[in-house]
C-alpha cells in the first residue's frame, strides 16, 4: 500500500515538472517569434504603407516653394531725376540685373495704383490656386456692383462657368474686374479674404508703402502704393513663368462655353496702345496699364535692351497715351 502512495507522489512531481518544461518551451517559442518580427528587414515597399504620425519629417510646402526672394532695389538717393520731358508725376526705372534704381521721380511717394493692382492679384492667384483648369461660375452678385461702378470687364456673363486660367488672362489683358473678384472667391472664398492674402504678400515682399482694399484697383482712399513698390511687384511676377506669360500676351481666346461658343477674344490694354518695338534697340515685352479718375493713367512695363531687362512704371498722367509715351521716352533716353 505504501509503494502505491509513493508511486502516486512521484507521478504528481513528474507531471508538475513536465508542465513547467512545456510552459518554458512555449514562452521561449513566443520570445523567438517576437524577436524575429522586430528584426524583420523593412523594405521600401513596406515603408510606403507605414503610418508616421510620431515622426516629424520636414519638407518644403507648396506655398514655401512659391516664395521668390527679391531684394528691394537700392539707389533711390543717387538715381537720376527725370526731366520735364517725362510728364508722369510718379515714375521709376529699374535695372533688374543689378537691382538698381537708375532714374526716378517721386518713386517712393504714395499714389493710387488703379488696375496695376491686378499684378498682385495675379501673383496671389497663381501661387494659391489648385489648378488653372478648375472652374468657377460667375454670379450676379459679382457683376452687378462692378457694372454700377463702371469698372472694366473681361466679358464673362452671369452663370457662365469659366476656368481659373481664363480668369487670370481676363484679369490682366482686358483688365477685367469681374475676373479678379471671381479669382478671389474661387481661391479664398471671398474678396475680403483674398485681399488679406494680397496684403500679407506685400509685407512678405518687403513693400514699404502699399496697402490693398480690393482686387481690381477701384478707387479707395486706403488703397495705395508707390511707383517703386509697383515695380517690385512686377519684378516678382516675372520670376513666375505663368505670370510672365500672361503679362507678355497680346491676345488670348477663352475656353468655349454655352454663353460664348467661340470663347472671348481678350486683348491686352497695353499692347493695344503699342507694338513693343517703338524704341530703337528696345523690345517692350509686356506689362499692365491702369486708370481711375483719381489715379489717372498709369502703366508698369518691362523691356529688354542688349540682353538686359528693365522695368519702368509711369503713373498719374492725364492723357490716355501719356503714360505709354513716357515709357517710350524713358526707355530711349535713360537706359545705358
Amino acid at each position: 500500500m505504501l509503494k502505491f502512495h509513493n508511486f502516486k507522489f512521484s507521478f504528481r512531481i513528474f507531471y508538475i515538472l513536465l508542465s513547467l518544461i512545456v510552459s518554458i518551451c512555449i514562452l521561449f517559442g513566443l520570445y523567438l517569434i517576437v524577436r524575429s518580427a522586430k528584426e524583420e528587414t523593412i523594405t521600401p515597399e513596406k515603408t510606403q504603407n507605414m503610418r508616421t504620425e510620431t515622426i516629424a519629417i520636414e519638407s518644403p510646402t507648396e506655398k514655401e516653394n512659391n516664395i521668390i526672394n527679391i531684394k528691394y532695389p537700392d539707389g533711390l538717393e543717387t538715381a537720376k531725376k527725370f526731366d520735364k520731358l517725362i510728364a508722369s508725376k510718379y515714375c521709376v526705372l529699374i535695372d533688374i540685373e543689378n537691382n538698381k534704381i537708375l532714374a526716378e521721380r517721386n518713386a517712393d511717394k504714395k499714389m493710387y495704383p488703379a488696375s496695376m493692382t491686378k499684378m498682385m492679384t495675379l501673383i496671389v492667384a497663381v501661387e494659391n490656386m489648385e489648378s488653372p483648369d478648375d472652374t468657377f461660375t460667375m454670379t450676379y452678385d459679382i457683376l452687378n456692383p462692378l457694372i454700377n461702378e463702371d469698372a472694366s470687364l473681361a466679358g464673362f456673363e452671369e452663370n457662365e462657368t469659366i476656368t481659373i486660367k481664363d480668369m487670370l488672362y481676363g484679369a490682366i489683358l482686358p483688365s477685367g474686374a469681374e475676373a479678379t473678384v471671381g479669382l478671389a472667391e474661387a481661391i479664398a472664398g471671398s474678396e475680403t479674404n483674398f485681399v488679406r492674402m494680397m496684403n500679407e504678400k506685400a509685407e512678405e515682399m518687403g513693400l514699404k508703402n502699399t496697402h490693398f482694399t480690393n482686387t481690381s484697383g477701384l478707387h479707395d482712399d486706403n488703397h495705395y502704393s508707390t511707383a517703386l513698390d509697383m515695380a517690385v511687384i512686377l519684378e516678382y511676377a516675372l520670376q513666375n513663368d505663368l505670370c510672365r506669360e500672361i503679362l507678355s500676351t497680346y491676345q488670348y481666346t477663352t475656353s468655349k462655353t454655352k454663353e460664348h461658343p467661340k470663347g472671348i477674344l481678350l486683348e491686352s490694354t497695353m499692347f493695344s496702345r503699342m507694338y513693343g518695338d517703338e524704341v530703337e534697340n528696345v523690345t517692350i515685352e509686356g506689362g499692365k496699364t491702369g486708370f481711375t479718375s483719381e489715379a489717372q493713367h498709369c502703366m508698369a512695363s518691362f523691356a529688354i535692351k542688349n540682353n538686359k531687362e528693365y522695368i519702368v512704371v509711369t503713373a498719374m498722367e492725364d492723357d490716355k497715351w501719356g503714360s505709354v509715351y513716357d515709357a517710350f521716352d524713358i526707355y530711349e533716353q535713360y537706359l545705358p
